[in-house]
């Protein structure tokens, strides 16, 4: 039963794993992997001495930070919510209307954002004008542009993110529940004191993983929505390997800068699990 998974982890994730052999290299296809020139590291002083990365590092920090602080939590919360909804079929329509949105990819996404967001015909905007407001750039103001991204997420993934926590909540022990009802808990306060330890491993094994990708903001969201006028603060790791290396084709040179979002994801994953160790949690490993 276990062949299949470990025959992709094997072809799709460690066998690649040569691949970063490229970033030490002056990589040619027509020479190959074994033949092409090795110049050590010197693709990662290119990259670290390059103005681009310093931009690249604060727009994927601050990125994912938000994330961190607005989306990572909202799932819970969601999660603690449905949990004290008793009519059951109401609960599971609820439930279905907030997992929609995760099968959308994010090219219908980038869409609808565009048909509500825009300055010209955006639905938000004609909105504004009805009521005596300005139009707001929603799409070409720098200032905007995380904060979008942001929602994106929390539109997209927040309502499928319930799923592991609800699992979670269903393992809670009802007894507890009922021992605090004898001592005079109202629901808030079953909420605080039973649900939330209940689920706090999970929480923190999910949180440790999210801070191993706190470099990874995710290509394709981004790409769809950057235009020229945000550039400055929408170019992160992810796009700009892609344009450097597909489009450029410096092929090592891009690989270097993507070994080193996965080097500093990796020791924040096991700094993170430290951490919670110490905390009194089970982690990762």
């Amino acid at each position: 039963m276990a062949l299949p998974g470990i025959l992709y982890f094997v072809l799709f994730k460690y066998l690649p794993m040569w691949g970063i052999l490229i970033a030490f290299q002056n990589f040619s296809p027509y020479l190959g992997l074994w033949k092409s020139h090795w110049v050590g590291f010197e693709h990662f002083q290119r990259f670290f001495s390059n103005p681009d990365f310093w931009m690249l590092l604060r727009n994927t920090m601050a990125i994912n930070l938000l994330k961190l602080i607005f989306f990572f939590p909202t799932p819970i919360i969601l999660s603690l919510l449905l949990n004290e909804v008793r009519l059951m079929a109401y609960k599971r329509v609820i439930q279905s209307i907030l997992y929609m949105p995760h099968f959308l990819s994010w090219v219908i996404i980038a869409g609808i954002t565009f048909l509500m967001c825009s300055k010209g015909t955006g639905i938000i905007n004609k909105l504004l004008v009805a009521f005596g407001y300005d139009k707001i750039d929603f799409l070409t103001n720098p200032d905007l542009f995380w904060v979008m991204l942001v929602i994106q997420n929390m539109w997209k993934d927040a309502g499928w993110g319930t799923i592991i926590f609800l699992a979670a909540i269903a393992g809670a022990d009802p007894q507890l529940y009922e021992a605090a009802k004898i001592d005079g808990a109202n629901r808030l306060r079953q909420m605080w004191h039973v649900t939330l330890p209940a689920i706090r491993p999970v929480i923190v094994i999910l949180f440790i993983l999210r801070i191993g990708e706190i470099m990874d903001v995710g290509f394709e969201q981004v790409f769809l929505m950057m235009n020229g006028a945000v550039t400055n603060v929408a170019e992160v790791f992810d796009t700009y390997v892609y344009r450097v290396g597909v489009q450029q084709g410096q092929f090592s040179f891009s690989t270097a800068a993507g070994l080193f979002k996965s080097v500093i994801g990796f020791l924040l994953v096991i700094l993170a699990n430290k951490f919670a160790k110490k905390m009194g949690e089970d982690g990762v490993y």
